[in-house]
């Protein structure tokens, strides 16, 4: 089964954080991603820039109009995710309970099964 984890960023909860801190963040998920990959469950994991480097995108008769920045004004934002391929929703939460950001009130780790992928229906 594929699961979804996502990194939901609030910059105020990281601007509080030591350079020490930061740095067990970076190391974590760095141990994070050794055991997974070792594991073989990880398929791929992504970072994503801040949301005020962005790019909105929506067609209005028939154009593109492209703005700037985020969609919604939002103290959190998507920051980035694993995708992973492993035994059940249980075995998921497990590893996401490993991730670092997981034990730093004030930022979210969300687990999500994909439902399907290149078109394919998981089953």
């Amino acid at each position: 089964m594929k699961f979804l984890i996502s990194m939901h960023i609030n910059p105020n909860v990281l601007d509080a954080l030591t350079d020490e801190e930061k740095a067990a963040i970076g190391a974590g998920h760095g141990r994070f991603m050794e055991a997974v990959k070792k594991s073989g469950e990880l398929i791929t994991t992504q970072a994503l820039v801040d949301p005020s480097q962005a790019a909105v995108v929506s067609v209005r008769n028939g154009q593109p109009v492209v703005t700037d920045g985020p969609f919604l004004e939002a103290k959190e934002y998507l920051g980035g995710f694993y995708l992973i391929d492993c035994e059940n929703k249980e075995r998921a939460i497990e590893l996401a309970a490993q991730i670092p950001d997981a034990a730093i009130e004030g930022l979210g780790i969300e687990v999500r099964q994909v439902m399907f992928a290149d078109g394919q229906l998981e089953a």
